[in-house]
């Protein structure tokens, strides 16, 4: 690949950019878009300042100047310590690769194009290679400049992320003092709890944290199961009393919604926590029927209450029997935080699953190779018209060479990777998360291993998938098969930047699901009112994988290859003010 085509896939990106970035800046100032880009809390407070004038529809850049005016406490504010920290990431992505880039392209760079003794073409037509360090000859008294350059990026980075941990921690103990006291602080989850014949689990649990935390012990409340068909049969049986009349005045704890509840969990009457005296719901009902009624429905699990925070940090770090796989305790989530579909699994089943999605995981990035395999195979444009004769005549065009170079791999390999974190999401749900918060940590890390395997390892050994396996049996010769292989597929990683980077950011801008529902429920439901529920939440499993695995190529490549800093810069740029963007409207950042 030359510049020419480098170009080309940035001029390609930079129009993509233009055009959705000026989309949203009219999109957003439509009222009927207000709970898409603003969120519930916001709509009714813009709903009323907007009115029918030209304004609405001219491309503004007022929102990049309202996230550059946003400051630290209005995120903390707005968005919480998480929006803080995730934009303290962003800011020193940008600090660290400022200085990367000013060392490696007036010292690295002048090195790499001058390594070897060649004549030169005109820039526009100059291969990438020349400008790697592939082109400095083996031995070259030059290397000084690269192991300096690298010793520079090594301390900037050490220094810089020593006074970030210590501000955020700072931050965090500042958050943890400030926060007012949190029902959930009081809070544990017991799973496991041991079956008996004799009691129900709910007079168990009161049995054994009555005894053995007989100070501290306050209540407790036992999670019930409703699956599907006990939901269709209880709702039959309810229909019948009502229609009776012996139901009197009894109501129904939730109305039917496809919408969360947070006191019953998961989806309208799927999950429901029930106290403990059970009799004082149903006063006509006799208690054996409730027992009965009871016992079908309990799951081995149960919120305990402490009258104390160090009481119950206490019992949830410690083991309370010598079977690890009985009383199981952990500190519970906050009640919108709860995955209520995982809390009755069976403790005894969690190991199974995750062998299971480990095994899956693994297979998952096996049957990967394809398409990144494919992706790879348009960078090499001999092999193309070998596998496909008749295109031979079409790549000859200068153009269509370089967008299929420069443009069209990492295009490709950007659109199967939008599969990825729905899959990796689905797998850490059958996991057994239970919190939603963890089953997103859990989908960010199985991501982030899985884009840092596929996007840069497979990609630098790739070829075909025996020659990517071939690599692990000479497992001693890695590193230096790496130093080899990395500043040829460099050009990749570059123009994969540009797509996967900044064309990524302005489709987070536009918000294309929740637009798309909002224009369907409008224009093909008909509804007059606005229905979007305003309960968007960032999508932490698929933006810190990707802040990470550009930090680790620019990191990487920052010596081998400096030409990819300044788009990499750019990007680190251009995600500081869109994310900044999307706190300051209220839109994400929410709890997930």
């Amino acid at each position: 690949m030359d510049i020419a085509a480098l170009l080309t896939s940035a001029g390609v990106n930079i129009a993509v950019c233009v055009v959705l970035f000026s989309l949203y800046s009219v999109l957003r100032k439509q009222p009927s878009n207000v709970r898409v880009y603003f969120g519930r809390r916001v709509a009714s407070r813009c709903s009323k300042s907007r009115d029918l004038c030209l304004e609405r529809f001219v491309p503004s850049p007022t929102w990049v100047m309202k996230a550059w005016e946003t400051t630290q406490d209005e995120m903390l504010s707005t968005g919480g310590l998480d929006a803080v920290v995730f934009s303290r990431m962003v800011v020193f992505s940008i600090r660290v690769f400022s200085v990367a880039a000013v060392i490696c392209t007036t010292l690295v760079l002048p090195v790499n194009y001058y390594g070897r003794d060649r004549i030169h073409k005109n820039i526009p037509f100059e291969s990438l290679e020349v400008f790697t360090i592939e082109n400095v000859i083996e031995g070259s008294r030059w290397l000084w400049a690269h192991c300096l350059a690298l010793y520079i990026i090594t301390l900037t980075a050490c220094s810089l992320l020593y006074c970030e941990y210590k501000s955020i921690t700072n931050l965090r103990l500042v958050h943890i003092t400030a926060s007012s006291p949190n029902p959930s602080h009081f809070t544990i989850l017991v799973r496991g709890i041991p079956w008996s014949s004799e009691q129900l689990y709910c007079d168990t649990v009161k049995k054994f944290f009555a005894f053995y935390h007989a100070q501290t012990y306050l209540s407790h409340q036992i999670v019930y199961k409703s699956g599907t068909f006990q939901k269709l049969k209880d709702d039959t049986e309810y229909m019948c009393k009502m229609l009776s009349g012996s139901c009197g005045s009894m109501e129904l704890p939730c109305k039917p919604s496809f919408t969360q509840c947070y006191f019953c969990g998961g989806s309208t009457n799927s999950f429901k926590i029930i106290s403990n005296d059970i009799d004082s719901m149903h006063g006509r009902t006799s208690y054996t029927d409730l027992h009965t009624n009871a016992r079908k429905k309990e799951c081995a699990a149960a919120f305990v209450f402490f009258k104390s925070r160090y009481a119950a940090l206490t019992v949830a770090q410690n083991l309370q029997t010598s079977n690890p796989m009985l009383w199981v305790t952990d500190l519970a989530p906050e009640p919108p935080d709860v995955y209520w579909a995982n809390l009755c699994i069976p403790y005894r089943q969690l190991w199974i699953r995750k062998i299971s999605i480990f095994v899956a995981s693994v297979t998952f990035v096996l049957v990967f190779l394809i398409p990144v395999t494919f992706a790879q195979g348009l960078t090499q444009l001999d092999k193309l018209e070998r596998m496909f004769p008749f295109l031979a005549g079409t790549l000859q065009k200068k153009f269509v060479m370089q967008l299929v170079t420069g443009y069209l791999p990492s295009a490709i390999l950007v659109l199967f990777l939008y599969a990825v974190p729905p899959v990796m999401m689905l797998f850490s749900t059958v996991e057994g998360s239970i919190s939603r918060s963890g089953r997103k940590r859990s989908a960010c890390t199985k991501f982030l291993y899985f884009t840092i395997w596929n996007v840069f390892f497979v990609n630098v050994f790739a070829g075909s998938v025996i020659s990517q396996l071939a690599v692990f049996s000479s497992i001693t010769e890695l590193p230096a098969q790496l130093a080899k292989a990395v500043p040829v597929q460099a050009t990749f990683f570059t123009t994969y930047v540009l797509s996967s980077g900044w064309a990524s950011l302005a489709f987070e801008t536009m918000q294309l699901y929740p637009l798309f529902c909002n224009l369907f429920q409008r224009f093909i439901l008909g509804y007059k009112e606005d229905t979007m529920n305003g309960n968007l939440t960032f999508p932490y499993h698929t933006e810190v994988p990707r802040i990470l695995l550009f930090g680790f190529l620019g990191f990487t490549c920052s010596i081998l290859a400096p030409l990819i800093l300044p788009f990499l810069l750019f990007y680190f740029v251009l995600a500081y003010f869109v994310y900044r963007n999307q706190v300051s409207t209220s839109l994400m950042f929410l709890s997930a």
